[in-house]
């Protein structure tokens, strides 16, 4: 009998994960409706809602004016990321005793690769175990999602919140993903599904239909089309890299005032408190940086953006920050006051892999070492012809047909 070589994927998503911590902070806000955002104030948006909150319309990102508008009553708390951090270190301290393949996509998901784990002990029954722990020790509710590749996995972490366990089998893939609205396909994007369902193609079983091709390909385009039918048949990667994130391509942070700045010094002063826990970021990180940008936004929520390239790549505070005041000057209008300020760097490469420095003295060493490769490779392809170190492009095909999945 040929061996199963699936993976077994988790995804784990904490349900409604900052107003789970406010809520164990805050007893009280249990089964009330409350969002997560800036307290005594209508300005801003809200980071997200509670599910009794969510009853009402409100959601993640919609300005707090307007939540308010729909529930006057509603409650706004705010807490201290550092300790929304911690609740993430305690909930991955759980998973860590069962694999150490994990790989965290956000502060309140991440996908672990359960393959070796699950060998004696059943995929559900780990899920359950794993859930239980996280609630019972921590107080947060969790979704987990189950399948051979981490697309399906988010798929199906989706399906059931809270407190849910979904699992997603090539056996099973057509009926469970099929009559989900195209909407819920995890990166199909807020703006393409409305173009798609206004077409008539509502579900994922309409987008995979080989009748809807041509006009699918015409709404989204070639790419975005073979992207979502590989995810969706399983072709996917299965591969949990614990170190995909491990190094930003960018640091940056920024900061919204009640009341706006309206003088330079002012402004300058809260920039280089910023600049100061950017270049800490990079330090702790190993990483130099190739470009600084600014943001800010002023009193009619206009936002500008600037930068500046280095000559070298540098972690050097003054150096940064001597940019961060040239950009700030060239840009502030003295008649407007600003509302966010904001520093970045990117462009980061890591300390030890900086780009070697040639000069006269090195040049002639990488000149002889290209001399010496060009007459193997001349060499090579005497004996075995002049595409024998070029791969050829594989054709790209389906595998699988959708209507063949039952």
């Amino acid at each position: 009998m040929k061996e199963n070589t699936s993976k077994i994927i988790f995804h784990i998503d904490m349900n409604a994960f900052f107003c789970s911590v406010a809520c164990i902070l805050r007893p009280e806000l249990r089964g009330i409706p409350f969002a997560i955002g800036r307290e005594n104030t209508t300005k801003g948006v809200l980071s997200t809602a509670s599910y009794e909150a969510r009853a009402y319309g409100i959601h993640s990102a919609m300005p707090t004016i307007e939540a308010k508008r729909i529930l006057p009553s509603l409650t706004i708390v705010h807490l201290d990321y550092k300790i929304y951090q911690q609740y993430h270190m305690k909930f991955l301290s759980i998973i860590r005793e069962y694999t150490n393949k994990l790989e965290i996509a956000s502060i309140d998901e991440c996908y672990c690769d359960m393959t070796l784990a699950c060998k004696n002990k059943h995929p559900i029954v780990l899920a359950k175990e794993i859930q239980s722990r996280i609630l019972k020790e921590h107080g947060l509710p969790c979704s987990i999602g189950i399948s051979y590749t981490l697309f399906l996995a988010k798929m199906a972490s989706d399906m059931k919140k809270p407190l849910g366990v979904t699992v997603i089998t090539k056996g099973n893939i057509r009926h469970m993903l099929g009559p989900l609205s195209v909407e819920d396909i995890y990166g199909i994007g807020k703006r393409t599904s409305p173009i798609l369902i206004h077409a008539g193609i509502k579900t994922i079983d309409d987008f995979m239909n080989p009748i809807n091709k041509d006009k699918v390909i015409d709404l989204v385009g070639i790419n975005t089309y073979q992207y979502v039918r590989s995810h969706v048949l399983g072709l996917s990667s299965d591969i949990v890299d614990p170190d995909r994130y491990a190094k930003s391509q960018s640091i940056s942070t920024s900061q919204t005032y009640d009341v706006h700045k309206e003088s330079l010094s002012d402004m300058l002063y809260e920039l280089r408190g910023m600049t100061r826990s950017v270049v800490a970021r990079m330090k702790e990180e190993k990483s130099l940086c190739k470009t600084v940008t600014i943001t800010l936004r002023d009193s009619d929520f206009v936002t500008i953006t600037r930068q500046t390239k280095l000559d070298d790549y540098s972690d050097d505070f003054d150096l940064i920050y001597s940019v961060v005041t040239d950009l700030t000057e060239e840009n502030v209008d003295s008649e407007k006051t600003y509302r966010l300020l904001g520093v970045g760097v990117s462009g980061l490469i890591e300390k030890d892999k900086l780009p070697k420095e040639y000069n006269l003295f090195t040049v002639d060493d990488v000149m002889k070492k290209e001399i010496i490769i060009d007459e193997m490779i001349q060499d090579f392809q005497k004996k075995y012809g002049k595409t024998a170190l070029f791969r050829k492009k594989e054709k790209q095909g389906w595998f699988i047909e959708w209507k063949n999945i039952k």
